[in-house]
């Protein structure tokens, strides 16, 4: 399975050390955004972080769950955008900019509307558009490219992930490993206070009573994202929002790079036997490189993520 000459750094060989590391230590410096509101077709707002050098190329990178524009891994992206000379626009997704949105809807790995609108908004002003996107950032750009909901821009000239849970449902059943509570319990304490900052704006219509029993993904989806965003419960929402199934469809050059030591990922999030059948596409195995990781060499400020996404981003403009 594994098809990547990527070599992490000795101390690197360990999916856990490999993506807590780089979250707990990393400085990204040299990178300074305007900040610009949009509105939303549905009243509500994104807030999206501009880098602009005056390219006429521009890069849209999507973060992951419970993420934001100021993660490390997506300013590091933007630096690396910006010295080969291409603008870069990082969104936040719904109430992911330090301020609660404004209708009862949250995000979530379904939401390319948002997506949608703001590739819409870059493309005003760019003709050549790349999508970059980490775990739910890379799902949800892949679900976009592939389901086709939406008019697709020709603007956008291809599209690199990185860490994608491909099927939903398996990256679930894989943080629910042991070994993988410290992630869990992280993410519902972050999503806990989603929920109270919704709770302020929808008294009547969220409370987050017994919230400590929640234990998994799939009990607080079945709480809470399921019936927010009229799913049938979280297995409905996993297999309706997973890009796994749509991975066939899509007609721009893509690259998903997925690491075998990921504690996220697992079974159906290494889609080989898609990606195989779409000439657009490409998978690309890690041995290493844990989830939204892939650590450069010691003497480089750079991740290898973002050189590889610039390596191939140079290959989709020779190709276009």
């Amino acid at each position: 399975m594994i098809n990547s000459a990527y070599k992490a750094p000795l101390l690197f060989r360990n999916g856990h050390v490999h993506t807590i590391y780089p979250t707990l230590f990393r400085k990204v410096a040299g990178v300074s955004y305007r900040r610009e509101r949009i509105i939303t077709p549905d009243d509500d707002f994104l807030d999206l972080d501009w880098s602009v050098i005056g390219s006429d190329r521009i890069a849209i990178i999507s973060h992951g769950l419970e993420g934001h524009t100021d993660r490390a891994y997506v300013k590091g992206m933007v630096r690396a955008m910006n010295e080969e000379g291409i603008d870069a626009l990082a969104w936040n997704f719904r109430g992911c900019s330090g301020e609660a949105n404004r209708q009862f809807r949250l995000y979530h790995n379904g939401a390319t509307d948002d997506l949608h609108s703001v590739i819409e908004h870059a493309a005003k002003s760019y003709a050549t558009i790349y999508l970059v996107g980490f775990s739910m950032g890379g799902n949800i750009s892949l679900l976009y490219l592939g389901k086709q909901e939406f008019s697709i821009s020709p603007a956008i000239k291809g599209c690199v992930t990185f860490s994608v849970p491909c099927d939903l449902s398996d990256a679930a059943v894989a943080l629910e490993r042991r070994e993988n509570s410290i992630y869990m319990k992280r993410f519902l304490r972050l999503l806990h206070e989603k929920v109270r900052m919704k709770m302020q704006l929808y008294p009547e219509c969220i409370d987050d009573c017994n919230y400590d029993q929640l234990k998994t993904f799939k009990d607080f989806d079945d709480r809470y994202t399921a019936p927010i965003h009229g799913f049938d419960s979280a297995e409905d929402y996993w297999r309706k929002c997973s890009c796994r199934p749509w991975l066939r469809q899509i007609d721009v050059p893509t690259l998903i790079v997925n690491s075998i030591d990921d504690p996220f990922l697992q079974g159906g999030c290494y889609p080989q036997e898609e990606c195989n059948s779409n000439s657009n596409l490409t998978v690309e195995i890690t041995r290493y490189g844990g989830h939204v990781g892939f650590i450069g060499a010691k003497d480089s400020r750079r991740y290898w993520s973002e050189k590889r996404a610039l390596q191939f981003i140079d290959g989709c403009s020779v190709g276009g």
